[in-house]
């Protein structure tokens, strides 16, 4: 992507609504990046509008310009009425309801349909975009409401509450306060945007919302899933376990590339362990229980699965997911169906379904740690006085429950479909439905890891003066910054939620805690 500088050293990304990297998404969701329009990008843009605009002069019919919209395309707008077809749109949609979307959500929201419309092939003009980058900049930021899309003819609702404010209706986030959108365009001496022929439609039909949503999910899920690789090696140490089953022959056998990638990373996490050359002379044990042995087949089919999912929403970032779309090269005005977000939604379902199957290896690993009957000589519950201590016994309770959660989330939204407007909308995506479940799983997912995190930390605590392999003595360093070990029992609540911020963090990532990771042991 072209990037360049701003006077004050600032980051600028340039869109062109063709190579937006998911990372660029997660930045300008944060806040602190500029974003601006390419060059090329307008050229584009301008010959789409001019398209439009002669189409409408010439009187022709086209969806959503000069005619309504879903069952309602064949009532044809006077020229007089077609500036409030698009406003009306954009008050008739925004019709979402429940918890607002975060700020963060809402900015990479913004991004994305700037993105797709800088693209050139939606007809807008190029003061559309514009306006919609400087209230990024300005960090005026819409109350987007989480429910009310189906994710077929796009994110229509949630995309509209964006596009409200533009009109100077609606509210904004200014310093964490709800503010009307109107007040806060006047103060500052900017009118609102009069929407003209398509471009309220080209603001609200697209697949943004869930894109959004499951980009920054994504994000978070790979850096959850380096955390929990760390996880499973600093779990295989303290229980003694053998990384003989990791060895790259076994992968090259079998050479799915996530098992490869897996299992690599846990010889590395493992290399120069102490605790390794303690029993591999004498131990009568000829192989470790699945959720120590088959950490790369099982780590590493998640691994697959999200590289499909970032594949999708890699493509769906640079995608144009409006209709009708303008073809100006061609000459053409073409109606079809690229809101339809059944790719996405199907792939945030398919991530959630890998989530909960790391979460259930993941809380097999804790109860291996906690059970004096499979721990390895660990004491009961890791506790320094079992009995008179619980130690991690209800931290185990927890994960337990946020696993059941995920069990329930995975099952997937795509095969709901609804048929909305009138049956003419007949099969749809539910794929911002997907994306929340997504959003939440994730989180659970997080907190899971947490738990195994601490419990293997406090295992390997009972094995000093023994060291762990050196990535996972750098993740023990990691844990213990948000978390000391156990000397008797105490609230780990506060605790836990300071380790699962490290794991949000990518804090667990190979290259973090090993300062002198390297390709190959």
């Amino acid at each position: 992507m072209g990037r360049a500088r701003g006077d004050r050293g600032d980051r600028v990304i340039r869109l062109t609504g063709r190579d937006l990297a998911l990372e660029d998404v997660r930045s300008v969701s944060r806040g602190g990046v500029k974003v601006a329009l390419a060059a090329s990008a307008k050229e584009g843009m301008q010959a789409s509008r001019d398209l439009v605009e002669s189409r409408v002069a010439r009187g022709e019919r086209v969806y959503g310009v000069t005619t309504g919209f879903g069952r309602l395309a064949e009532v044809v707008i006077s020229p007089e009425e077609r500036t409030l077809l698009q406003s009306n749109l954009i008050r008739s949609h925004a019709v979402g309801v429940g918890q607002p979307l975060s700020v963060s959500q809402v900015r990479a929201i913004m991004l994305l349909r700037a993105n797709a419309l800088a693209r050139g092939v939606s007809g807008v003009r190029i003061t559309v975009v514009e306006r919609l980058l400087e209230m990024l900049e300005r960090d005026w930021i819409p109350v987007v409401p989480s429910a009310g899309s189906v994710g077929a003819s796009g994110d229509l609702a949630p995309l509209a509450h964006v596009a409200l404010t533009l009109l100077g209706e609606g509210e904004l986030w200014i310093e964490d306060e709800r503010r009307p959108s109107g007040p806060v365009l006047a103060a500052a001496g900017a009118d609102p945007l009069e929407l003209r022929a398509k471009e309220g439609l080209a603001l609200i039909n697209g697949t943004q919302a869930t894109t959004a949503l499951g980009i920054l999910a994504l994000l978070q899920a790979e850096d959850a899933l380096a955390a929990l690789e760390a996880a499973g090696a600093m779990s295989l140490e303290s229980l003694l376990g053998t990384p003989e089953a990791f060895r790259p022959e076994v992968s090259a056998v079998r050479p799915h590339p996530g098992q490869s990638s897996s299992a690599t990373l846990q010889r590395r996490l493992l290399r120069d362990s102490e605790i390794r050359e303690s029993h591999r002379e004498g131990d009568p044990r000829i192989q470790d229980a699945y959720a120590l042995r088959c950490i790369p087949q099982i780590h590493g089919a998640a691994r697959q699965a999200l590289e499909y999912v970032r594949g999708v929403l890699e493509t769906e970032a640079n995608s144009v997911t409006d209709n009708p779309l303008i073809f100006a090269e061609a000459g053409a005005v073409t109606s079809a169906g690229n809101f339809h977000a059944q790719v996405v939604s199907q792939a945030l379902d398919f991530a959630c379904i890998a989530l909960a199957d790391l979460a259930a290896v993941s809380e097999r690993r804790i109860e291996r740690l906690l059970n004096p009957d499979l721990s390895q000589g660990l004491p009961a519950f890791l506790a320094r006085r079992a009995g008179l201590e619980s130690g991690y016994m209800i931290a185990q309770v927890t994960a337990c429950d946020l696993l059941a959660e995920m069990r329930v989330l995975a099952h997937p939204a795509s095969v709901d479909s609804v048929p909305t407007s009138a049956n003419q909308e007949d099969h749809i995506s539910m794929g911002l439905t997907a994306a929340r479940k997504l959003v939440r799983s994730v989180e659970c997912f997080q907190y899971v890891v947490a738990v195994e995190l601490a419990a293997a930390a406090q295992g390997l605590e009972y094995r000093r003066p023994l060291r762990a392999g050196v990535g996972v003595e750098g993740a023990h360093t990691a844990v213990r910054e948000a978390l000391s070990p156990l000397e008797g029992d105490r609230s780990l609540a506060a605790e836990l939620e300071g380790l699962r911020h490290l794991v949000d963090q990518g804090r667990f990532r190979a290259d973090v805690i090993d300062p002198h990771y390297r390709a190959e042991p």
